[in-house]
């Protein structure tokens, strides 16, 4: 029996999903190179059906971060393995169309450069399309960031690409700075080391966002499998590579994330800082050097390493990726942890209590203490009136703490809620930068003007963006970059200690101050992984049975309000029409809610639940906290289970 006879009969046996059997033969048939051949046909001589079903059964999709999968398979065929290199990366990126390898990356790269081409078109004298890339330390990072940066200039484009692996947010600033008209970040952000990803940036330095993002994917499906092998062999003779003038740069805009630098001087803070064997050191040890902190970095895990050798995720999310720097802080008595995943857009932080040991602080709690001190700040120094401004913002995702809300609202400053996902809360900061442009007239150059300045006149002209976060550890401080910074967020979460420590309180003093004025808030998360094709088919089911049968009740919190963000139209406090999206905001009888959502860069269908108790005093704050989590836990658990049950019927 032949190869392509096996695939037929598996098929017939229902093995073989017919959507897997349309792709693997078509890539069979697209002359594409020996090893890639003989890789396919192995996992078919081996009766690797389950492996093929998730690599073949779609192609990769752009989501809330772009295009993130798989470079290597759960099982990998010899031809593809081949010689393993000093830093563990296999000989090649796995085939399939459903993970992230050289085909999938050139189909991708010449449908962002033809719907890019298409943009400028319509100009009187068109530029070459110019692209900037940067990437992290993953596997095959640099391989397909020369790739792309090759088949961009076999296109006709120019291709610029750093001297070596840097942050995703410094390569939202040089797009905006190199005066690009697109982006490309080759990184997997904190996903496992199997995982790369290609987030594609826009001429405003933000991720795209709709309908840019349909085009661009309406593109890169039109390309045919024939196309790839022209564009295999790189060249990157073309290609212009940038260092310290593009960092120093970079450096300089984020270093305005302070707004207060006196404060980290005159604390003499003390810092562990960790980049997980990421790029985050690159950036964020000057910044904070920079800005008096004395900063002690973790040994283990300041060498690039695609493996994350020291961790079981690079996740600063997790409790288990600060380990080391938290043994270290309390070895060295530091008053602060801070560490950034891979790419460096997010921060985790873990802060002294005042027993003298290390609290690890949610996303949801740094949020909130960065979005109360910075209005705190912002008035004190002038920027905006004491008596706060709708003509301020904050933003934050749907997903986010209700405490930022409250904490906006206290302040008198407008709080704008987005679908996840900073290329939303970019999106924002380009309405409000098109609105101050369009009130200033011909002529007037926005990066160009003064940050200060800036403000003043977005004040006074549209909205001035105070700051912006999500629940998932990611921060912006303004709009000189526009995606998540980590590198920025660990200089605003210094000051924001430093600024504790002068006080004589600790950051965990500070957050019960912050409670006492609005309330005790606690946030938790339910991560359901379903990997592969039939992962993919249950998170389906959850989502649809959600909006085909919304759950009634939980327990005794019976449900008060189901929003279907799919079918019911929403706008945000601009009055602007939100997109429709498969999001779910539930509320209880009880004053607590969820959201439900798929995640847009793992396969994972995921619940953000909130707890809200009320605070009269500091001798009710203790028996508020005790209360919520019990009674948050009880209600996750009954949230698990009815999802999936869902997932299962």
């Amino acid at each position: 029996m032949t190869t392509a006879e096996k695939i037929l009969q598996a098929a017939k046996e229902g093995r073989l999903l017919p959507s897997a059997v349309e792709n693997l033969t078509a890539w069979r048939q697209a002359g594409l190179p020996d090893w890639a051949q003989q890789s396919m046909d192995e996992l078919v001589e081996r009766g690797g059906w389950s492996e093929l079903n998730d690599r073949f059964y779609r192609y990769l999709e752009f989501g809330t971060g772009g295009m993130r999968g798989r470079t290597i398979g759960v099982v990998a065929a010899k031809a593809e393995t081949g010689k393993i290199d000093e830093h563990g990366s296999p000989e090649h990126a796995n085939v399939g169309s459903n993970l992230l390898n050289d085909f999938t990356l050139i189909r991708a790269v010449v449908g962002l450069y033809r719907y890019i081409s298409q943009c400028l078109a319509g100009q009187q004298c068109p530029d070459r399309p110019k692209l900037v890339i940067a990437y992290d330390v993953r596997h095959f990072s640099r391989h397909f960031c020369e790739l792309a940066a090759s088949t961009w200039t076999r296109l006709g484009g120019a291709a610029v690409i750093f001297d070596g692996p840097r942050s995703t947010p410094q390569l939202s600033f040089s797009v905006r700075d190199l005066k690009a008209h697109s982006g490309v970040v080759i990184t997997a952000s904190h996903n496992p080391p199997h995982d790369n990803g290609f987030k594609a940036y826009f001429t405003d330095g933000a991720q795209v966002t709709s309908p840019h993002d349909r085009n661009i994917i309406a593109e890169v499906d039109a390309v045919p499998l024939s196309v790839l092998p022209g564009f295999l062999a790189k060249d990157i003779s073309k290609v212009v590579i940038i260092g310290h003038e593009a960092d120093n740069a970079y450096l300089t805009a984020a270093a305005q994330a302070a707004l207060d630098q006196k404060l980290l001087r005159q604390s003499a803070l003390r810092v562990v800082f960790t980049n997980i064997h990421g790029v985050g050191g690159w950036a964020t040890v000057p910044l904070l050097l920079h800005a008096g902190v004395m900063v002690t970095e973790v040994p283990e895990q300041v060498a690039f390493d695609a493996r994350f050798p020291t961790v079981k995720s690079p996740n600063p999310e997790n409790a288990e990726a600060l380990v080391l720097a938290v043994a270290l802080a309390e070895k060295c008595g530091h008053d602060l942890v801070m560490a950034t995943d891979p790419d460096a857009d997010r921060m985790g932080a873990a802060v002294r209590n005042r027993a003298g040991k290390m609290d690890l602080l949610t996303g949801n709690q740094v949020g909130a203490l960065l979005a109360d001190y910075r209005i705190t700040k912002y008035k004190e120094l002038g920027w905006i009136p004491l008596a706060g401004s709708q003509s301020a913002v904050l933003v934050k995702t749907f997903v986010t703490t209700p405490l930022q809300d409250a904490i906006g609202h206290g302040h008198n400053i407008k709080v704008i809620n987005t679908l996840t996902g900073f290329k939303w809360i970019a999106g924002k900061l380009r309405g409000y930068e098109e609105k101050l442009c369009a009130a200033m007239g011909p002529g007037f150059a926005y990066d160009a003007t003064p940050f200060r300045q800036r403000a003043e006149l977005l004040l006074k002209h549209s909205s001035f963006y105070l700051f912006g976060s999500e629940e998932s550890y990611g921060y912006l401080p303004n709009d000189l970059v526009r995606d998540k910074d980590g590198n920025s967020a660990c200089l605003m979460f210094a000051e924001v200690c430093a600024w504790v420590k002068l006080r004589g309180l600790t950051v965990p003093e500070y957050l019960d101050e912050i409670y006492l004025k609005y309330g005790f808030f606690l946030e938790g998360v339910i991560n359901l992984y379903y990997e592969g094709a039939s992962g993919a088919a249950k998170i389906k089911r959850i989502l649809d049975a959600y909006r085909d049968s919304p759950p009634r009740a939980f327990g005794k919190a019976k449900v008060t309000r189901f929003q279907d963000f799919g079918r019911e139209k929403f706008y945000d406090a601009d009055k602007e029409l939100i997109p429709a999206h498969d999001l779910y905001l539930v509320t209880l009888s009880n004053g607590y809610s969820f959201a439900a959502r798929r995640s847009g860069t793992e396969p994972k269908m995921k619940f953000y639940v909130f707890a809200q108790e009320p605070v009269k005093s500091l001798a009710d704050l203790t028996a508020a906290k005790a209360k919520a989590k019990a009674t948050l836990a009880a209600l996750k658990a009954l949230i698990e289970a009815d999802a999936r049950k869902r997932a299962e019927s």
